[in-house]
C-alpha cells in the first residue's frame, strides 16, 4: 500500500494482518500498532511520529528513512530491523532488543534506551547526542563515527564493541563493562 494513511492500516488489520505489509510512505502519525506482529514490514519514508509499537514485533522490519521521533518501542522486538537513517528524536525504546538492528547514520536524540539490547548492532555513523543507554547491553556493536556527546552509558555492556573515532565529550560512564573494547582512538 502506498502512501497509506492510519484508516488503510486499520483496515488491513481487522482482514489480516500486517505481517510482510508494504507500507513504504505512509503516514499514520500517531496511530496504536502496540503488540502487533508487524514482522519483516516496509515502512521506508513513513510518517510514524507518536506511533506506538510497544510490545510489537517487527523483526526484519524495514524503517529506512521513516520519521519515527517521539514514538514509544519499549520492550518491542526490533532484531534485525533495518533503521538506516531513521528520525528516531526523543524515541522510547526502553527493554527493546534491537540485537543485528542497522541504525547507521540514524538520529536518536534524547532517546530513551533504558535496559535495550544492542547486541551487534550497526549504530555507526550515528547521532546518540543525550541518549540515555543505561544497563543497556551494546557488546560487540558497531559505534565507528558516533555521536555520543553527552550520552548516559552507566551500567552499560560495551564487551567488544568498536567505538574507534566516536564522539566522546561528557559521557556518563560509571559501571561500564568494556573488556576487548576498541575505544575512540584505538583499544582501550
Amino acid at each position: 500500500i502506498k502512501h497509506a494513511t492510519t484508516q488503510d492500516v486499520l483496515y488491513r488489520l481487522e482482514q489480516s494482518s500486517l505481517q510482510d505489509a508494504q507500507l513504504d510512505n505512509s503516514k499514520i502519525a500517531g496511530a496504536d500498532l502496540s503488540n502487533l506482529d508487524l514482522q519483516g514490514v516496509t515502512f521506508r519514508n513513513a510518517d510514524l511520529r507518536e506511533v506506538n509499537f510497544r510490545g510489537a514485533n517487527l523483526q526484519g522490519a524495514i524503517l529506512k528513512n521513516a520519521d519515527l521521533s517521539r514514538a514509544n518501542f519499549e520492550g518491542a522486538n526490533l532484531q534485525q530491523a533495518d533503521l538506516t537513517n531513521a528520525f528516531l528524536d526523543d524515541t522510547c525504546f526502553a527493554e527493546a532488543d534491537l540485537s543485528h538492528a542497522i541504525l547507521r547514520y540514524s538520529k536518536l536524540t534524547n532517546a530513551d534506551c533504558t535496559g535495550a539490547t544492542f547486541v551487534r548492532a550497526d549504530i555507526s555513523l550515528a547521532d546518540l547526542n543525550q541518549v540515555n543507554c543505561n544497563d543497556a547491553n551494546m557488546a560487540h556493536s558497531d559505534l565507528r563515527g558516533t555521536n555520543l556527546a553527552g550520552a548516559n552509558l552507566n551500567g552499560a555492556n560495551l564487551t567488544g564493541a568498536n567505538m574507534l573515532d566516536a564522539k566522546m565529550v561528557d559521557v556518563q560512564m560509571t559501571g561500564v563493562r568494556m573488556e576487548n573494547a576498541i575505544g575512540p582512538h584505538g583499544k582501550m
